[in-house]
């Protein structure tokens, strides 16, 4: 890796001061999510108008784990699919881009009764019309397995990092259930444990969200975003309002580091919080920037103005950039701008993951470097 992006060894110390990975390895990553098939009709068209579709597979965890594994990460995902052959492509994908997927259950129509796969449709937006998602994943295989036959202790052994997100427990009980259970048992085990609240409306309700993901808070050590989380003015009086209430879409620093404060005060296991601000030109051009709470202090990425070619998974690619950054020693500085780099190089790529094996051409793009590379 480029000698400019290590830290100093006083930076190391201050790194293992908050415990933020530097174990002086390789680290180990596994995540816990659904992979879907996704239908996009081609050429920006929209479902009610086209005869095909382009399919490809994704879903939040198992986009991150891709980007990762594809920049050279021991990457881990662990999931329950059909054992049919949708099921079995969705995890030849993810092989395929050197994913490990030994512990991925393929479940047996006795263990899952409607035994499918769950699959979202995309329009990609164009212009001043945004992309849309509709879902068809009700009663998919994760959603209908009994995770109580799974030994927690043995799955997460020999990971360091262990990433979750707030979509999987929208999906069914038995999810929310056994996303608590990994929470516990990693922290029991010492991993550092990430979480991304990815709210989806059309899963389940703001408070619903809000009020699960605010249990999973105690547990982690990198948040990615601030929502949905119950951050309460007064927690004995919930009736007074939220903090983040007053906080506006488009934050300017004091005011995200104010938010990134009372968080960590309220939870001081939270080593570092991140989150990306996208200001939208059209559905076509994008801009984004990001912040970071990390050794006491808020940082600010650069601003990057982009057109857009696929922005489902921008956010995915905004997480596995700063998991990555974090894993290889960059400065605090380098992380958030790398992470941001990542989610807008993911802009320029169809499909949902940031598929991209070489980190040199996100570090270009994170330095504002477009040259051709000869």
């Amino acid at each position: 890796m480029n000698a400019s992006v290590r830290l100093s060894r006083k930076g190391r110390s201050q790194l293992k001061k908050n415990s933020l990975l530097y174990k002086g390895k390789s680290p180990k990553f596994i995540t816990f999510g659904e992979i879907m098939l996704r239908l996009t009709p081609p050429s920006y068209e929209k479902v009610r108008m086209t005869n095909l579709f382009e399919a490809s597979y994704g879903g939040a965890e198992a986009n991150i784990a891709l980007e990762l594994a594809n920049l050279g990460i021991d990457s881990t995902f662990f999931s329950v699919v059909p054992d049919n052959s949708l099921g079995k492509s969705a995890i030849r994908m993810l092989r395929a881009n050197d994913v490990h997927c030994s512990p991925v259950i393929l479940s047996t129509q006795k263990q899952t009764p409607t035994h499918r796969l769950g699959t979202y449709y995309l329009e990609s937006g164009f212009g001043i019309r945004p992309s849309k998602v509709t879902y068809d994943r009700k009663h998919s295989a994760i959603t209908e397995f009994d995770f109580s036959s799974v030994d927690l202790d043995e799955l997460l052994d020999g990971y360091d990092w262990l990433h979750l997100s707030g979509i999987t427990p929208a999906l069914s009980e038995e999810c929310a259930g056994f996303v608590l259970d990994m929470l516990k048992k990693g922290k029991e085990k010492g991993m550092i444990i990430s979480f991304d609240g990815n709210f989806r409306s059309q899963l389940w309700s703001w408070k619903e969200a809000r009020d699960f993901c605010t249990k999973c808070l105690a547990y982690i050590d990198v948040l990615f975003g601030i929502e949905p989380y119950h951050l309460y003015k007064d927690p004995d009086h919930p009736a007074l309002g939220d903090l983040k209430d007053d906080i506006p879409f488009q934050p300017g620093p004091e005011e995200q580091d104010r938010i990134f404060r009372a968080f960590v005060q309220r939870y001081p296991n939270l080593k570092c919080i991140a989150r990306h601000v996208r200001y939208a030109h059209s559905g076509s051009e994008n801009s984004l920037k990001a912040y970071m709470w990390f050794d006491g202090k808020t940082w600010e990425s650069k601003m990057f103005r982009f057109n857009i070619l696929d922005r489902v998974g921008g956010g995915d690619a905004f997480a596995g950039g700063l998991i990555y950054a974090a894993m290889n020693d960059y400065s605090p500085e380098d992380m958030i701008n790398f992470a941001v780099a990542s989610s807008v190089l993911k802009h320029t790529i169809r499909g949902d993951a940031n598929i991209t094996d070489d980190a040199k051409t996100i570090r270009n793009l994170m330095n504002m470097n477009y040259d051709i590379r000869r």
